[in-house]
């Protein structure tokens, strides 16, 4: 292993943070922690920045949250200068978004990309971290933070035979940069969820023949995307201070419409009225319309229900819209899906619904997929099977923290962690978006900045303090946990058996692990764990670094 020079602070080869992952929480910290003077180095697997958007370039792939709403709002800048064209952009869109950033600010020249981290261990003696790479280098520094966001390691499908196919063979999650063809074709898709119903509507539209094999149907509504007009444009840029305020203030951390009204306080002709009116609308709107959805089994219940009658209105043929039809577990248990004409997509007379309950998938073939009733020959598969969600980055290479404690070891039951921002036992560690905040229940890069701004504001502490080395207390990690413990037994999110509890991943942990009590109580939470010189964390004196 070679050392890797750096600028000298305290040490001549010793950097202040290593960043790992180019997403939107990597630029955000690359961009803070610069702008703090701090001594940086960054990692990216990609050949480039955008994190999830630079790999998923399937067929139809397109943001599900507003475009305004999923875009950074830590330069303002950034926001008057970039227009948007689209409500609900779409992935190239999204990643000439991340390229204006990137280059309006500069950031890539922190990068070093088509590296992968191999493995971070804690150095009692020095109070350092000794980070690896697949090049063969090895770098010291005072802190890690580690950007890997929730969905970044895609899951190999669990299908005897994988790998036989002789035709064409994608996985959604590392798609060719290059266009494909699908004219003339007969394609396979396994997967209904966000990323699968994405696909079959794009696809379906352009293969000679489609065939979806679906397991569990995905609760989905429509979009309704439309350009963005000049005027809107506008408004939004004199606006967005406020904007961007009610969304941190809001349970999902963005501006998704919210509603304190409970299901029963309004009377049955009102209620499906709301709904309707939600449905028009589109996009998330009727998740926001009642207030006890996610906790009141019967108003969940009865939207699922209008939900599946809305199935009926579209797919022409009853025995596939029944099919299409989700059951068995509550609506918006499973993450919820847009789409732009799904539904119809089962219309087209070359569109075919295999259902995986009825007659299950045996094996991939060389020529196809071989189910029960027999074999499917295809041109063409697509993988939509989705990925090791939440926990998948920070388990794929070697932590090691104080005292050889392995952070596999640490969440072989499951993640543990403080706000999902640090966990004890591993010093100057730190996470966006961990597996114990609110991840994949909210704006995303709400919670990005949220996380920067707080590691941020600690190691200023450390600084101004001559302080060396800090972790949470396990008192209140233990705490944090049972907060998150008692959260989930409020809401029904945990009835659907999703890689939100880890059941799409063979041999994983099951449980609830992400903090359901909505943003703005996470973000308090964080603002109360940095009160009174981090009461919350425990540290170390400075000390002389040791040498090499």
């Amino acid at each position: 292993m070679k050392d890797l020079e750096a600028s000298p602070r305290g040490a001549a080869d010793v950097l202040d943070v290593i960043v790992v992952g180019g997403g939107f929480g990597g630029m955000c910290a690359t961009y803070t922690f610069r702008e703090m003077g701090l001594n940086i180095q960054c990692f990216e697997a990609g050949s480039d920045l955008g994190g999830v958007w630079f790999w998923n370039r399937y067929p139809g792939a397109r943001v599900d949250l507003p475009s305004i709403d999923y875009s950074f709002s830590f330069a303002p800048e950034i926001e008057q200068e970039w227009t948007w064209s689209e409500e609900f952009a779409a992935q190239p869109e999204l990643l000439k978004y991340i390229d204006f950033v990137a280059t309006r600010l500069d950031l890539r020249k922190h990068f070093r990309f088509n590296t992968r981290i191999t493995g971070a261990r804690w150095d009692e003696a020095s109070g350092l971290w000794h980070v690896s790479t697949d090049k063969g280098d090895t770098l010291r520094t005072r802190y890690c933070v580690m950007a890997t966001g929730p969905l970044s390691v895609q899951k190999t499908p669990d299908i005897a035979g994988y790998g036989r196919f002789k035709g064409e063979s994608y996985l959604s999650g590392s798609w060719p940069h290059e266009p494909v063809s699908y004219a003339g074709k007969r394609v396979g898709i396994i997967g209904v969820g966000s990323t699968g119903i994405q696909c079959v509507q794009e696809v379906g539209r352009q293969a000679g023949e489609l065939f979806v094999f679906q397991r569990t149907p995905s609760f989905t509504m429509p979009m309704r995307n439309q350009k963005l007009s000049a005027d809107y444009v506008a408004d939004v840029k004199r606006n967005y201070a406020g904007l961007r305020a009610a969304a941190r203030a809001s349970t999902v951390g963005g501006l998704r419409p919210q509603s304190s009204r409970a299901f029963y306080s309004v009377t049955p002709q009102t209620r499906r009225q709301l709904l309707e009116d939600a449905w028009k609308l589109g996009g998330l709107c009727i998740l926001g319309t009642f207030s006890d959805l996610m906790t009141n089994q019967e108003a969940n219940d009865y939207v699922a229900d209008f939900l599946r009658e809305k199935i009926s209105d579209v797919v022409k043929d009853p025995v596939t819209a029944e099919k299409l039809k989700p059951r068995g577990y509550p609506v918006f248990a499973r993450r919820a899906c847009l789409d732009t004409g799904y539904y119809e997509t089962y219309n087209l007379p070359n569109v075919h619904l295999m259902d995986c309950l009825e007659d299950p998938i045996l094996e991939i073939t060389e020529k196809g997929i071989r189910l029960e009733s027999g074999e499917v020959e295809l041109d063409m598969i697509i993988f939509a099977t989705g990925y090791d969600g939440l926990t998948g980055a920070l388990m794929a290479f070697d932590v090691e923290g104080r005292d050889g404690l392995r952070l596999k070891d640490k969440w072989q039951e499951g993640p543990r962690s403080f706000l999902g921002v640090a966990v004890a036992g591993f010093p100057n560690f730190f996470m966006t978006v961990g597996p114990n905040g609110p991840s994949a229940l909210a704006n995303i890069i709400r919670i990005n900045e949220n996380d920067v701004a707080l590691i941020a504001r600690a190691i200023r502490h450390m600084d101004e303090n001559g302080l060396t080395a800090m972790e949470p207390r396990q008192e209140a990690e233990d705490a944090w946990m049972e907060a998150i413990r008692a959260a989930a037994g409020r809401t029904l999110l945990s009835k659907a058996k999703t890689w939100y509890v880890g059941a799409n991943v063979q041999g994983k942990s099951q449980g609830l692990t992400m903090f359901t009590g909505g943003f703005a109580k996470y973000a308090e939470a964080c603002e109360d764990a940095a009160k009174d010189g981090f009461h919350a964390f425990r540290f170390e004196p400075a000390r002389a670094l040791a040498a090499e």
